[in-house]
């Protein structure tokens, strides 16, 4: 099949398979939830290891994840195989993927600090390396499925649904069922039994997410494109790297992402130590508030492509991105200047419920529309480059969900050890002033993040217009070289390749 049969001829594609190739997200979404919900809080208080320490060992992975996520894109670009260039790496996830993320739950007992830190790092080391394996792949699979400046955003909407729907949806489970606290203050996410049916039951979700939506696209892959026939060097490799990513959009998508993802990974490492402590929640309540969130978030989802068609991509998410961020840290000032109800009131937890619901509805929203942004950078690198480059340019959207449990766990890590937050904490009875220095710390981190997220997101300078002349300029190319990947095949990688427009 020719490229130009693959960009013109392509049959429209069916709501089977965008639901099959959504599905997928659930694999992704259930790690990144956990990751960032209780694992900071698992292995201090549960386990035992300093905040510092957990935190310092999840730089680690992160900078493992910098390394390896371009190469793993750059090399999943240039695959050859008969089931394409994505298929086999997203295969290859499954066994080691949720492996990795049920053995991270089950340290062993009676280890050594040392031993325990080895055992975390080695943990995240795996489930990061096959997270990327299918994530990677998986995120670059959406610019080919859909190429419509709308449809794209659809199908990014729907596979955030499910992300919404699978990441939250075991943090209900867990409160709920597998960590359950019982009416006398015993079990609950401080109780190490409940851990192993929660990352049993998460490990099987994983595993079958993975296969069902790898099995479900493969029918897709006639219509995908193929590697270039080419000979790849390292040195040229580099210079191939470098020269996609210097595009003004992939910088500015970068930084926006980078800020939001710390800042989100922050709010979320801290999400359980403010609702447990800063407002004293029972773990029933929490419950509540994370099935209301999967409501609030599957509305921003499904409402982000009306809000990007009316304001368009760009000051859609502008919008809804700083209106989450006032909605968010409302009721942390509100209660800093003593203006929200008691702890242990209903009218407390009425407004936290309301604030949920609205926040995670904007939050949401912002989300879809952001990697919809990202993804319309590949054709516009595309026509700069004369190369398409899905997994090297997404490898980046799929390093900016590690950082949000990588950097901005650390940065909750950081926050708890400089208030000196305690130990084997109970709720209600941590010293005031910890739980204010909490609040203060946390409301200018937050805010400063978040506030440059959106000031680089003025700077994004790709819309409707501008996408849908990449896709006239390449289909045009197409037509003229008759067979794209024969063009590309009969230039070597250590020698160039010319770009299909200026680099203006």
């Amino acid at each position: 099949m020719t490229a130009t049969a693959t960009i013109i001829d392509r049959p429209p594609l069916g709501f089977a398979t965008k639901l099959l190739y959504a599905v997928g997200s659930v694999a992704s979404a259930v790690k990144l939830r956990s990751l960032s919900t209780f694992l900071m809080i698992f292995y201090n208080q549960v386990v035992g290891l300093p905040p510092a320490t957990v935190s310092f060992v999840l730089m680690i992975a992160l900078t493992f994840d910098a390394v390896v996520d371009p190469l793993i894109g750059q090399i999943s670009d240039n695959f050859k195989s008969r089931l394409g260039r994505r298929h086999p790496f997203m295969y290859a996830a499954a066994i080691p993927f949720s492996l990795a993320f049920f053995l991270l739950w089950n340290p062993p007992v009676g280890w050594s600090d040392q031993a325990l830190v080895a055992y975390l790092l080695t943990c995240l080391l795996t489930l990061r390396f096959f997270d990327t394996f299918f994530e990677l792949p998986h995120s670059a699979l959406a610019p080919e499925l859909a190429k419509d400046y709308n449809e794209r955003t659809s199908l990014i909407s729907m596979r955030m649904l499910f992300a919404v729907i699978g990441g939250l949806g075991m943090t209900v489970m867990a409160y709920q069922v597998f960590l359950k606290e019982n009416p006398d203050g015993s079990g609950g996410v401080l109780a190490r039994e409940g851990y192993f049916a929660y990352s049993l039951t998460a490990a099987i979700l994983v595993f079958t997410a993975i296969l069902v939506s790898t099995r479900g696209t493969q029918s897709q892959i006639p219509y995908l494109r193929k590697a270039p026939s080419r000979k790849i060097t390292l040195p040229a490799m580099a210079r191939e790297v470098a020269h996609t990513l210097n595009n003004r959009a992939f910088v500015v998508a970068t930084l926006t992402g980078m800020c939001i993802a710390i800042a989100a990974g922050s709010r979320n490492g801290l999400e359980i130590y403010f609702g447990l402590y800063f407002w004293e929640l029972k773990q029933s309540q929490l419950a509540i508030l994370s099935m209301i969130t999967v409501a609030g978030a599957a509305t921003g989802v499904l409402l982000a492509p009306l809000v990007a068609r009316r304001l368009g991509k760009k000051y859609g998410a502008i919008t809804l991105f700083a209106s989450a961020l006032l909605v968010g840290i409302s009721p942390v000032i509100g209660r800093l200047m003593g203006l929200m109800p008691a702890n242990g009131t209903d009218l407390l937890f009425a407004l936290l419920v309301v604030e949920t619901i609205i926040n995670t509805a904007l939050a949401a929203g912002t989300g879809v529309i952001l990697v919809s942004l990202v993804a319309d950078v590949i054709e516009d690198a595309e026509v700069k480059t004369g190369r398409r480059s899905e997994g090297l340019l997404l490898s980046a959207d799929n390093l900016f969900k590690k950082i949000v449990s990588g950097v901005g766990v650390f940065i909750s890590g950081a926050i708890l050890t400089f208030i000196n937050f305690p130990e084997n904490a109970k709720r209600g009875a941590v010293d005031p002033d910890i739980i204010h220095n909490l609040g203060m710390i946390y409301i200018p981190t937050v805010g400063l993040l978040y506030g440059l997220g959106i000031l680089c997101l003025f700077a994004f300078n790709i819309d409707r217009a501008k996408h849908e002349d990449n896709l006239r300029r390449l289909r045009e190319t197409a037509e003229q070289a008759g067979v794209v990947e024969e063009a590309a095949s009969s230039t070597s990688i250590a020698g160039g390749i010319a770009p299909l427009g200026s680099k203006a």
